[in-house]
């Protein structure tokens, strides 16, 4: 039988994706039966194709009694989530009596809550993990066999390193801290993992230099970074949590402040300076904005005939000097309206400069499975930092980085009831839906504020391609033909899918999406990544099942080893995630 198309909305209103669909069998039935009767060599009106105009919604999940500052998905689907040791008492008990003791502790000397927590998105559950030092304003990144690696914080965690290996949805895996630590501390500093499964650390309060995990030997130093510290302002900072990215070519671009470069972290070596990104606002943490590595396209990249283009994407932000007026004048600035986007691996790269309908400091960027970017959380005026901001912003922004009118990039979506202000967070999770927890203002836990108290909830947002009228666009994986789900660079593969109607003629027919979790805090994914496969051909096996036939990413540098989320999209619709292996 040949594929499902659409040919006209006046004689074929049943099959467009703005009609309203039952959910009996009967009438899916005759859907299907219906459509299959369209001739497959008709155009299709694009007017009819799937769209994601709506403004999806919301669903709160439960309360896990600690607030997220910090989250991962891991490959179990399971996502580790933690604060700092020293915010106070929590709402979430340590088992079995145990306790952490900390003389230094300014909160709680003798502490028998938890600050961390493993939820489980399948089962709506949580349950408590124990770490020993402290993870405020840390950092982290998955190692290539999906172990997190988490890096420095504050007081007795600056130096530490910790691991969490995973091990099953009934597992009882836990923080395990390491005897080799940072060579230097790191509070605020960004990481990113490496094509040779190494993770750079890099930067930090009052910390101008880079080092590597795991190290190469006992005696690998920090490397000193000049740029770091040209990019500190003295009385604020702005240069923390700096945006990395690594780029194709293996090199990584570092972004921080107003100023970024293309810097070869093997020779310690700068090889570019790009233009700074226009206007007088700052980006990085007080001034907090959020950054994203566009999606990869890899079409063409296996026969040579292209090369991988990279573009970041900035957007949000506080004015040079907002943090001292929130923090010590309490005037609260208004923060940036306005996107960067540049395109990296141009001849001569240049920004361009978009504004987003709603101004926002300390916003999350996060990339969805069909290449569009949602960004969620913070708020319409200060910065970050304790009590520094006002006016929480609760509406969503998706933003279309491939509309080719920039009036029509981006859309305002459904608000949200709890804003998420300070040490809030947000990631992708395997089904399609967006994480978001935290939101913690206060030095203390403080659960009496008004209008801002910490949060301890987590709430779930549906983006626009999740709504019901989507559903018969919708591919879902059955099988993906690798050895394990494990496939190495440049090996074919097939992923075998069924879907209910097939509109090859729409938003590009079929792609495919790998996506690498990222480890999110303070608006920053580190390591977010997406990219979508080169496509062989797409085959249909029968009535509602099809194999598409792509090839893995190239090299290590395009994509680092490790785990990522495989989406099938169909029309702009994603499937749910598989996860896959890529070495």
């Amino acid at each position: 039988m040949a594929p499902f198309y659409v040919k006209n909305q006046s004689k074929m209103g049943s099959c467009s994706s703005s009609s309203t669909f039952t959910t009996t069998t009967a009438m899916m039935i005759l859907l299907l039966l219906f459509c299959s009767l369209i001739d497959p060599a008709s155009s299709v009106d694009l007017s009819l194709c799937p769209t994601t105009q709506n403004s999806g919604k919301w669903e709160m999940l439960l309360s896990i009694g600690i607030s997220a500052m910090h989250m991962q998905l891991i490959p179990t689907g399971q996502v580790v989530i933690f604060d700092r040791t020293d915010s106070g008492r929590s709402n979430l008990s340590l088992p079995d009596g145990q306790c952490r003791y900390d003389l230094t502790n300014k909160a709680l000397q003798v502490d028998c809550t938890a600050h961390s927590a493993l939820y489980d998105p399948v089962s709506n559950t949580a349950r408590p993990l124990t770490v020993q030092t402290d993870t405020w304003c840390s950092s982290g990144s998955l190692r290539p066999d999906g172990t997190l690696i988490q890096t420095g914080g504050f007081g007795d965690g600056e130096r530490k390193v910790r691991t969490f290996t995973p091990c099953g949805r009934f597992g009882s895996c836990d923080w395990v801290e390491l005897n080799e630590g940072l060579h230097v501390r790191r509070w605020y500093s960004s990481n990113q993992i490496l094509s040779d499964g190494r993770v750079i650390i890099l930067g930090g309060r009052s910390t101008f230099t880079y080092e590597f995990f795991p190290k190469a030997n006992a005696d690998e130093k920090a490397v000193y970074l000049n740029f770091l510290r040209e990019t500190r302002d003295p009385m604020e900072e702005n240069n923390l949590y700096p945006f990395l990215h690594l780029l194709p070519d293996g090199n990584l671009f570092v972004f921080a402040n107003r100023r970024s470069i293309l810097f070869d972290y093997n020779k310690n070596k700068i090889l570019k300076e790009f233009p700074e990104i226009p206007g007088t606002d700052k980006r990085n943490y007080p001034s907090t904005g959020s950054s994203v590595l566009l999606p990869l396209r890899l079409n063409g990249i296996q026969s040579g005939a292209a090369a991988v283009a990279a573009e970041v994407m900035i957007c949000g932000g506080s004015p040079a000097g907002a943090y001292n007026m929130s923090h010590r004048q309490r005037i609260f600035v208004a923060a940036s309206t306005s996107c960067g986007r540049i395109r990296l691996t141009d001849p001569s790269p240049e920004w361009t400069m978009e504004e987003m309908p709603v101004r926002r400091v300390m916003g999350d960027m996060i990339l969805l499975p069909n290449g569009e970017v949602l960004i969620v959380n913070g708020a319409l005026n200060g910065t970050a930092g304790w009590e520094d901001a006002i006016d929480a912003i609760k509406n969503p922004v998706l933003y279309r980085p491939d509309e080719a009118d920039p009036k029509k990039r981006f859309d305002v979506l459904r608000p949200t009831e709890t804003p998420r202000m300070y040490h809030s967070t947000a990631i992708l999770l395997p089904d399609g839906r967006i994480l978001v927890g935290g939101s913690n203002p206060h030095v203390r836990y403080n659960f009496k504020a008004y209008p801002y108290p910490t949060e301890l909830s987590l709430e779930a947002f549906y983006p626009p391609y999740l709504g019901q009228q989507h559903a018969l666009f919708r591919p879902s994986i059955l099988s993906v033909e690798a050895a394990e789900q494990s496939v190495s660079y440049g090996q074919q593969f097939s992923i075998n899918f069924v879907l209910k109607v097939y509109w090859p003629q729409c938003h590009g027919g079929i792609s495919v999406a790998l996506i690498a979790p990222s480890f999110t805090t303070h608006s920053f994914g580190m390591n977010q990544r997406l990219l979508f496969l080169e496509v062989g051909k797409v085959e249909h096996l029968s009535l509602l099942a099809y194999k598409v036939t792509v090839a893995a990413p190239p090299t290590a540098t395009v994509a680092p080893p490790g785990f990522y989320m495989l989406s099938v999209v169909h029309s702009g619709i994603p499937s749910q995630s598989l996860w896959v292996r890529v070495h």
